[in-house]
């Protein structure tokens, strides 16, 4: 079993949904950064997807766009972000996940993004903009070195299309709750029931929802058959990082 899926299994074995927090890197400041990054961990983060920032993040709302533009201005680069990594490797619990877009990664050079990934204790990778179509170079590249790829499927997403994406597939799949871009809303679409038990039905791996959550509470009103083995949280996370709140004081929220 891959380790994102063993820290999801594990989850639900304790009678609980995985908590997986997503952070920009080098947000709010890059000391920040690292010390958020180890209060997650601490304080209870199965997997802790870690933004990749980007100047034109497709997928993201204005907090998580901002947040990006901000550390770009400020010189974080995919480069430091794994050096930083390497020299913390063995520090965190959580399983680390990369969330970014193809471009950096592909100029990076697929080869060494993965072995870089890897050496630096990264278990997968999550792309919003690159289709199954085009996903084979990276997967492969991923794949040999025990890396996830991360599946994203929606209420768009029907079966048949969830399907293509099952053949190798490690981790988990990420359930996006609406379309449109990330951000914080004040409850769940009513569609994410149904794309919940679409995706149930095609997948063997455990099923992440995000896009949207910033309380617990928000689950409350999803039928027991709809609920996700883990839940995403990024926006909420960054407006109270970036207004001096702790990574501690966020996580008690969801424990």
């Amino acid at each position: 079993m891959h380790k994102l899926e063993e820290k999801i299994r594990r989850a639900g074995e304790q009678g609980r949904s995985a908590l997986i927090p997503f952070l920009t890197a080098g947000f709010p400041s890059r000391d920040a950064f690292w010390k958020a990054l180890a209060e997650l961990d601490a304080h209870g983060a199965d997997i802790i997807e870690i933004g990749v920032p980007f100047s034109d993040p497709v997928a993201d709302g204005p907090v998580v766009e901002a947040a990006s533009r901000r550390v770009l201005a400020e010189g974080v680069t995919l480069k430091e972000i794994l050096a930083g990594l390497a020299a913390r490797k063995g520090q965190f619990s959580a399983g680390l996940v990369l969330m970014g877009y193809y471009n950096p990664f592909l100029q990076y050079g697929l080869e060494k993004l993965a072995r870089d990934a890897a050496e630096a204790g990264v278990h997968g990778f999550i792309v919003p903009d690159l289709p199954h179509e085009e996903d084979s170079p990276l997967k492969t590249a991923l794949a040999r070195h025990e890396l996830a790829l991360i599946p994203l499927v929606g209420p768009n997403t029907g079966r048949e299309r969830m399907a293509l994406y099952g053949p190798g597939a490690m981790g988990y799949v990420y359930v996006v709750s609406v379309m449109g871009v990330t951000g914080e809303r004040k409850e769940l679409a009513a569609t994410v029931a149904e794309t919940m038990r679409r995706a149930r039905s095609v997948f063997d791996l455990p099923l992440a929802l995000g896009f949207g959550l910033s309380r617990p509470e928000q689950l409350e009103d999803l039928p027991e058959d709809a609920r996700p083995d883990a839940v995403v949280f990024g926006s909420a996370l960054l407006k109270h990082l970036d207004a001096g709140g702790s990574a501690a004081e966020f996580m008690a929220r969801w424990r």
